[in-house]
């Protein structure tokens, strides 16, 4: 595995109590149907998901829960992949573009569902989105990609330059208006997620690093650093953007993000307030939490070097704030928090979930994309059904790329 200093800086979720999750230390061997690898968003998804279904369940960690980097993500959980249909359309085709986008839109539905049926407490609320004209996509480009999205049976109305600056005071060529994406706290809905697995007897165990990984027919063993082998009939890899040797590397690349928060200011924010991002290349994205602080965030960069991405977390933080300032002068954009990521993309924006090539009892997910929360709901339904013995219809669609 290669090891990621995943994050840096002082992400804004820390100034949010989430509830512990305990874990224990691995002293034995140890056997269970499902070993997941990843204490995570993904991982505890996919542990909740396997416990529902009666599976037992054992989740390792080389970190403690939550500590990766679950809590740098600035959850604009959304059901919009990356990769608009117009574009999307002509890399996979039109049929699976649309069906792309409308079972993320699907996965969106049941993770809100999802959260309320389980009652956490995560600051849930329903939030609109805003894709505005930049770079990428003008005025007309917008008009085609909403036609595109109703086309999927997926809603869009696109907002002309005034109604875009008389409804939300934003001033650009145009936008997309979404409705019913959700706001949570990424640190509390991973912990709830866990707790819940714990009262099915999931059993946690950090910090503990999967050193090397043997699979056959039947069963998975992974060799800890601590000496104990765990044996399972199947293993999830949910170790975010820390690879794993088995898992392949094509088709997915690793870049650096930065994001800020400021301080709360509920009085000063727009209408909704929607979550907001650019059709641009590197977009700018923002959103607001609970108490009314602004999350914004961008400025990608195509590099994975921590030492190097570190280095650029003031100057990338002053240039995210002056942006934000010119989006939102109403705002005060000085950051209160500030912190740096590896984050990951596909060309296509979707992510890759599924069994390992070659490989018949690993299952991976690698939520790449800007909305890895939506993909991390998706993975626990396509990995539970596999696990389960049957096929989701849409698996193929988010399958790994064979070598």
């Amino acid at each position: 595995m290669r090891k990621l200093d995943l994050r840096t800086g002082k992400p804004v979720w820390l100034a949010y109590r989430a509830p512990s999750v305990p874990c224990q230390k691995l002293h034995r061997d140890m056997k269970c149907d499902v070993l997941v690898v990843g204490m995570g968003i993904s991982g505890a998804m996919a542990a909740e998901a396997l416990t529902a279904a009666g599976h037992s369940v054992v989740c390792i960690d080389r970190r403690a829960p939550l500590a990766g980097s679950t809590s740098a993500t600035t959850a604009l959980v959304q059901f919009e992949i990356d990769q608009p249909i117009t574009r999307l359309s002509r890399m996979i085709g039109k049929p699976a573009a649309q069906q792309a986008w409308r079972r993320s839109r699907l996965a969106l539905t049941n993770l809100k569902g999802r959260i309320e049926a389980l009652d956490i407490n995560c600051g849930l609320s329903s939030t609109p989105s805003l894709y505005v004209a930049g770079n990428a996509l003008g005025a007309s480009e917008l008009r085609k990609e909403a036609t595109a999205r109703r086309e999927a049976g997926i809603a869009a109305t696109y907002l002309s330059r005034k109604a875009l600056l008389d409804s939300h005071g934003i001033k650009r060529a145009g936008a997309i208006i979404s409705h019913d994406n959700i706001a949570v706290d990424p640190r509390k809905l991973t912990a709830g997620l866990l707790l819940r697995s714990l009262e099915r007897k999931a059993r946690f165990y950090a910090p503990v690093e999967a050193v090397k990984i043997e699979s056959s027919r039947d069963s998975v063993a992974v060799q800890s650093n601590l000496g104990p082998i765990l044996t399972a009939k199947h293993l999830v890899l949910a170790t975010g953007y820390e690879l794993v040797d088995i898992v392949p590397r094509k088709g997915h690349q690793l870049i650096s993000t930065w994001a800020i928060a400021t301080r709360p200011q509920p009085s000063k924010l727009w209408p909704g307030p929607a979550f907001m991002w650019e059709a641009s290349d590197p977009y700018l994205y923002a959103r607001a939490t609970a108490d009314g602080r602004v999350i914004c965030g961008g400025e990608d960069e195509d590099f994975s070097d921590e030492t190097l991405r570190d280095k650029f977390i003031q100057s990338k933080s002053e240039r995210i704030a002056r942006k934000l300032s010119v989006l939102f002068p109403q705002i005060d954009s000085t950051p209160e928090f500030a912190w740096a990521g590896t984050f990951g993309s596909t060309a296509t924006g979707l992510p890759f979930i599924g069994v390992v090539p070659q490989h018949p009892r690993v299952q991976a997910v690698m939520g790449y994309g800007g909305n890895g929360i939506t993909f991390s709901q998706l993975a626990s339904e396509i990995m539970t059904a596999s696990i389960e013995g049957y096929s989701d219809a849409d698996a193929g669609l988010f399958a790994f790329p064979h070598a």
